[in-house]
């Protein structure tokens, strides 16, 4: 079996200090950067990172050569696990995707993570559809007919009611909703969780749709895949940063 994981990448930052007091110029909390950092993979990279560790036959990953130059850094307080600021450096340059050269044949699954920097447009997209059956949908674009042939669409409730309006009924059908802390949705059965102490949900959809594909690759059972998946988000939003399952 084999796995391609195609969108946009980064690389997620985590600088971890100490909040103890204001800054008397301004009414903004005093960050002291003096406890540990943590480096990962972002985005398509976190998908792919992610995979690769749930199974063990080879998964390709197809994504911007810049990556390590897009930084996403996160200053965040140690004791509260509060961000106190984001700072995103090169975000407006990741490059655009050739995917007319590739082999879909080669691969059981094809995953499209797609943050919607202009990495993958929806013609690219569309594209994808048309040359390999089993494809899985992870955008930050607002759905349309450009994806009516992906095989699955995971998107969290929010995206679900930004773009609900816009889609027919076999579209909503092929919709994995996600729902933090109650589930996932798929038509009308609710899958639900435990429930956990929520540390960070950072990358959480990431590990979702990376435990949706590889069971579904090994077992062809949507029911089961989705199960799986909702196993795999709930160990990692348990942990701080974002973490590979």
């Amino acid at each position: 079996m084999r796995i391609l994981v195609i969108g946009e990448s980064c690389k997620d930052v985590y600088q971890y200090g100490d909040c103890v007091r204001l800054c008397p110029e301004a009414p903004v909390p005093v960050f002291q950067s003096n406890r540990h950092q943590t480096i990962n993979g972002g985005m398509a990279m976190n998908v792919y990172n992610n995979v690769s560790s749930l199974c063990e036959y080879p998964v390709d990953l197809i994504t911007n050569e810049n990556w390590t130059e897009i930084l996403k850094t996160r200053l965040v307080d140690f004791r509260t696990n509060y961000i106190v600021l984001r700072v995103d450096q090169n975000d407006a340059d990741y490059e655009k995707s050739d995917i007319t050269k590739i082999e879909f044949e080669k691969y059981d699954a094809v995953i499209i993570s797609d943050y919607n920097k202009g990495y993958l447009s929806e013609d690219d997209i569309e594209y994808i559809a048309t040359q390999h059956p089993i494809t899985f949908l992870d955008t930050k674009k607002i759905l349309g007919n450009w994806c009516r042939n992906i095989m699955f669409i995971k998107i969290n409730e929010f995206e679900y009611e930004r773009t609900r309006h816009r889609l027919e009924e076999d579209m909503i059908d092929k919709m994995i909703i996600t729902l933090g802390p109650n589930g996932a949705k798929y038509k009308d059965e609710l899958y639900k969780v435990p429930k956990v102490e929520i540390k960070d949900t950072s990358g959480a959809g990431d590990t979702f749709i990376s435990g949706l594909v590889v069971k579904y690759v090994e077992t062809g059972e949507i029911d089961t895949a989705i199960k799986y998946a909702n196993e795999c988000a709930t160990a990692v939003v348990q942990k701080k940063g974002v973490t590979i399952v």
